[in-house]
């Protein structure tokens, strides 16, 4: 053995040595940030059932063993592909502000910006709204059958990953604010350590009503009544039909091509078009000539961010209440036009900004069955344990979505007002290779998401990234991006470990200021799902940074 430890190996054979292994599978393949997850949304399919309903499965089962990154007091959006139907769809899982919340009332108790926890940060959680869409329309086994893995995980209790259990320590001061929410994650007064078993009745006992009599329950029946009930008691300005008009958007995916394939992507109030900007103005470049982890390349991704992120500041809000240029941001002229502001020697500074920045803390998760079935699957409670606000006994985690997504000025493109959806950093993509679903993948991480996404695309697109390699290669963001408060700060770009110093020095001739971050610590939780159309193998990848598993049978 030599003495890197390599046994003699080529340096590229030893780098492929250190990852984790790919999955492969031809009847099913599920990636997700936990294993557990993972493990139910395959079993959903080995028993017959079809991706989405292991798409259900699988994100009832986050809700419980990811319980600081989504969950049902949270939203969802979901990009699909029914094989049978032949038809692309996608679903907007995104609730609503309170009726009584105006800038007015905020402004007349002295606040500046919204309030960024507690009960006046919580939109109308829509999660719920498309498991509720989505098996209706496309699901083959019974409702309650797939929550069922969920509420035995919460009733039962499971084993507390490291990784879990070091975020519920790192939110233990605000959990602890909140007398429900310390009682259902500080048991014994503090958090639970990796190994220990932790379960969740409350929340166990409002996934078995859900089971029972579905969504309906919990928008306008019992679980709504409860959730109601001690929001007005802490002082909310929800009111009952605020929850009972909750309905999932359904619609035609927005679109654009990169190198010949189709990717298709959620629409607005989520950001998804800002990966179609980001692509459009990258295939101008021939990116392969470029080092995978050159100066040139980064720096060509990193403007192309900037200007795209621009053009949200600029534009973006809920389309139902503004009206903003998507079809022209979208296009191939538009991103003619802003290529050719682009200086390759040369950094920009960011522009000024119009909505909340923030690094977010969301689930994304992949499927597909042997039958064609594609599911790209986003679910977030916004920040970390979002509202930090259990509500009362159902044991519902709630977002803090308004209070992240909301301004009180009003030139604000997303100024606050009763029933407007905030704009949201969630999305996700699945691209088309010869007219069928070819790559389905996501990750989270708030204005991180389309960054990362952008680098994962082009490292197996133009570079020819395996998966895993794409999955495991080091990251980098351009920061600040959109956040009044750090919009003043000096812009960065910080990048993990792995990026070659002598790239890091050109990039700093470029004048971009650089933050070193450590090896895997940049954040994101990748997954990615390869279909052959030609084999029908399915090939799947996991991100190490959250500990998740890809698994394939």
């Amino acid at each position: 053995m030599a003495d890197d430890g390599s046994w003699g190996l080529s340096a590229a054979e030893a780098a492929r040595a250190k990852q984790r292994p790919e999955a492969y599978g031809t009847r099913g393949m599920v990636a997700s940030a936990h294993p557990a997850a993972a493990f139910i949304g395959l079993s959903v399919l080995q028993r017959g059932g079809n991706a989405f309903d292991a798409a259900i499965a699988v994100a009832a089962a986050e809700g419980v063993v990811l319980p600081m990154k989504c969950g049902l007091g949270g939203d969802a959006f979901v990009v699909l592909h029914d094989a049978k139907k032949r038809e692309t769809m996608a679903f907007n899982g995104s609730g609503v502000a309170a009726a009584g919340a105006t800038p007015e009332y905020y402004a007349s108790r002295g606040h500046r910006k919204m309030p960024f926890t507690g009960v006046h940060s919580v939109s109308v959680p829509g999660a719920v709204s498309v498991y509720e869409a989505l098996h209706q329309r496309y699901c083959t086994l019974p409702w309650a059958e797939l929550w069922e893995p969920a509420i035995r995980l919460a009733e039962d209790g499971l084993a507390i990953t490291a990784y879990v259990g070091a975020r519920i320590a790192d939110e233990s001061k605000l959990l602890s604010q909140h007398r429900h929410s310390a009682a259902q994650f500080l048991p014994n007064g503090r958090a639970p350590a990796a190994g220990e078993r932790w379960c969740a009745p409350d929340l166990a006992k409002t996934l078995r009503a859900l089971a029972r009599a579905g969504a309906d329950a919990f928008y306008r029946g019992e679980i709504a009544d409860k959730m109601l009930a001690f929001l007005k008691s802490e002082g909310a300005l929800f009111e009952a039909d605020d929850f009972a008009r909750q309905q999932a958007v359904v619609y035609k995916p927005i679109a654009s091509t990169y190198r010949g394939l189709t990717v298709y992507e959620t629409a607005p109030p989520s950001q998804g078009f800002l990966l179609l900007e980001q692509l459009n103005i990258l295939e101008g470049y021939d990116l392969a000539k470029y080092a995978p982890f050159s100066a040139e390349r980064i720096h060509r991704l990193v403007e192309a961010k900037k200007l795209a992120f621009a053009d949200r500041n600029r534009h973006a809000g809920d389309p139902a209440f503004v009206d903003w240029p998507l079809d022209l941001l979208m296009s191939k002229a538009h991103a003619q036009r802003r290529r050719a502001e682009i200086d390759p020697q040369r950094a920009r500074s960011p522009q000024a900004a119009a909505v909340p920045e923030h690094g977010g803390d969301t689930s994304y998760f992949a499927v597909a069955d042997g039958s064609g079935n594609a599911v790209s699957f986003i679910h977030s409670l916004s920040s970390s344990f979002g509202s930090g606000v259990v509500a009362g006994e159902t044991g519902v985690t709630l977002n803090n979505r308004a209070g992240r997504g909301f301004s009180l000025d009003p030139a604000s493109a997303n100024v606050l007002a009763p029933g407007r959806r905030t704009m949201h950093t969630l999305n996700a993509y699945m691209i088309f290779r010869d007219g069928s679903p070819w790559l389905i993948g996501g990750t989270p991480g708030g204005d991180q998401q389309t960054q990362w996404s952008t680098q994962v695309i082009t490292g197996v697109v133009d570079h020819g990234f395996s998966l895993q390699q794409a999955v495991d290669s080091p990251r980098w963001y351009s920061f600040p991006g959109t956040d009044p408060v750090n919009i003043d700060r000096p812009p960065v770009v910080r990048l993990e470990q792995g990026v070659p110093e002598a790239s890091l020095a050109t990039l700093e001739g470029y004048g971009h200021a650089i933050e070193r971050l450590g090896a895997l610590a940049g954040g994101g939780a990748v997954q990615l799902i390869e279909i052959d159309g030609r084999s029908g193998v399915l090939r799947g990848a996991s991100d190490p940074r959250p500990g998740g598993l890809a698994l394939g049978f």
